[in-house]
């Protein structure tokens, strides 16, 4: 074999380690722009997920707000309801005692009236006596007097309690109206917060829509958690293979940057 064709041989050798080395880099570069694109993809996937994090998370602590929120109104209105009926027994039984307490101070007025009538004529009949018989004592006379005089007082005493005892079962009783109004307005306040009359959804209160909102809040946050994360998972595995094709490339460029040196110095 003559110097030249070896030096030919030697040439050609090298022109196809020159074109492999830079299809090399050729294949390189394309992947790191497919890398690129990639990891500037899932980089605003992030983002618009780490967005709809933001918002679930928001809703999320929003719905259980409002459930914690509607437990302690109905709560609440159970303790009414509950305090309303009390009070509202309480005072039906009040009323009863005022008009037991009523209807026996008038029987002891019947009693009293008859009574003062009983010794007011008793008086009459041994003041006409004492009249016709001196011998009737002024002390039996006074004392009989008296008598009728207390009664009378007794009486007067015992109108007095009885008047007070109607006024008594009179407030009683204007009482009494406004508790079983308070425990009305108890009761609809309770059914609004517990039955599908405050939605007018079947099979649904209020207190339960609340409920189901914040059940729904917490899938919603748990699935936006699980796509933000495995996006990320995706972008940290993408970044690396990146950063690892990128300094294939470099090391790529250097070797053909000195091929071409080598092979324009021989």
């Amino acid at each position: 074999m003559t110097t030249i064709e070896m030096k030919y041989g030697v040439t050609e050798y090298k022109k196809r380690e020159l074109d492999s080395i830079t299809r090399k880099v050729l294949n390189a570069e394309n992947k790191v722009t497919q890398l690129e694109a990639i990891v500037t993809a899932l980089t605003q996937k992030s983002n618009m997920f780490q967005g709809f994090l933001d918002s679930a998370d928001a809703n999320r602590a929003q719905a259980l707000s409002n459930m914690n929120l509607v437990d302690a109104v109905v709560k609440n209105a159970q303790d009414l309801k509950d305090n309303s009926s009390i009070a509202l027994d309480e005072m039906t039984a009040a009323i009863g005692k005022t008009g037991d307490v009523a209807q026996n101070a008038k029987a002891v007025i019947g009693k009293l009236i008859y009574t003062a009538d009983s010794i007011n004529k008793l008086a009459g009949l041994i003041v006409r006596k004492k009249a016709q018989n001196y011998l009737i004592s002024d002390e039996l006379v006074s004392m009989i007097t008296t008598a009728g005089a207390d009664a009378n007082n007794a009486v007067a005493l015992q109108l007095t309690a009885l008047k007070a005892a109607f006024a008594a079962q009179s407030s009683n009783q204007d009482a009494e109206a406004a508790c079983a109004l308070e425990y009305s307005q108890a009761i609809r306040l309770y059914d609004v917060l517990t039955t599908n009359a405050g939605t007018d959804v079947p099979g649904s209160s209020l207190q339960q829509l609340l409920h189901q909102a914040n059940d729904q809040a917490q899938k919603d946050y748990a699935q936006a958690l699980s796509a933000f994360t495995e996006t990320l998972n995706q972008l940290e595995f993408k970044t690396t293979e990146l950063n690892k094709a990128q300094t294939n490339l470099k090391s790529l460029q250097l070797g053909l940057a000195a091929a071409n040196a080598a092979a324009l110095a021989s």
